[in-house]
């Protein structure tokens, strides 16, 4: 049993008297993906927020690596090896892929972001850079801005600049939302092929998303942990099916 890399004890976050995270309990190992589903209102982006410190729990701590982050800023989280992506998609429209690979290569690197550097300076990046795009099949794309990729595209793009930072563990936000079914397809394989020596937490709205994907899955309604298993454990969870699909669901095969 691989060691604990992130936990939680008791969070919760309140909102002027509505409970949108209650008392949840998380524990992610090092070396799995692992995934935190529910439906829509489940408090899944409430959570993951404040995983990244993106906001304050009201109640309850967060330890990774048995440090407790709980009071830290996003960017120290970050240099502690703990970095996440959006569910907007968050690049430099205007750079090329290249670019927006290299300015987080030279970020990593602990360099400023230091727009006025010349070309030169910045060349010594280019081969990290284009093997990472080869990573999340931009190969090809170097050159294109970012702005006029497509969209699967644009979220494989953000996944390599997150790599670049070379973090212990990626926190991905519905890496597939948003997508059609063949970008989905290409994503999840994306994201099985990186994981070999990381640790991945994703969000995720739809469970078929995760079938085959994750090692262990947290599903969240109302705020709350519903189950925690496998695929085959809480996809056959009536309570699970309940949450999804209402209580006169038979299955839960392809939420």
């Amino acid at each position: 049993m691989s060691e604990i890399l992130l936990e939680t004890h008791g969070l919760t976050k309140e909102f002027n008297g509505f409970t949108a995270v209650d008392n949840v309990d998380l524990q992610v190992r090092a070396g799995t993906i692992h995934a935190l589903i529910g439906p829509n209102g489940a408090g899944k982006t409430t959570c993951f927020n404040m995983l990244t410190k993106f906001l304050p729990p009201t109640r309850g701590r967060i330890h990774f690596k048995g440090r407790d982050i709980t009071g830290i800023a996003p960017a120290d989280v970050a240099r502690l090896g703990l970095v996440r992506s959006f569910q907007i998609s968050a690049v430099f429209p205007r750079l090329t892929a290249l670019e927006n690979v290299r300015l987080a290569l030279q970020r990593a690197r602990g360099n400023s972001f230091d727009f006025w550097r010349s070309e030169t300076a910045l060349r010594r990046y280019d081969n990290r850079a284009h093997q990472l795009l080869f990573d999340v099949g931009l190969t090809g794309l170097a050159d294109t801005a970012a702005g006029l990729l497509a969209y699967g595209q644009k979220r494989a793009l953000e996944i390599a600049t997150t790599l670049a930072l070379d973090p212990e563990m990626m926190l991905l936000d519905e890496p597939t939302a948003g997508m059609t079914h063949a970008d989905v397809d290409r994503i999840v394989e994306l994201i099985r092929s990186i994981r070999t020596g990381r640790t991945i937490l994703m969000v995720e709205h739809n469970l078929s998303v995760v079938e085959g994907l994750c090692d262990t899955i947290t599903v969240l309604t109302r705020g709350r942990v519903l189950a925690e298993g496998d695929y085959a454990t809480v996809s056959r969870n009536p309570e699970v099916i309940a949450a999804y699909l209402g209580s006169d669901a038979p299955e839960l095969a392809h939420a």
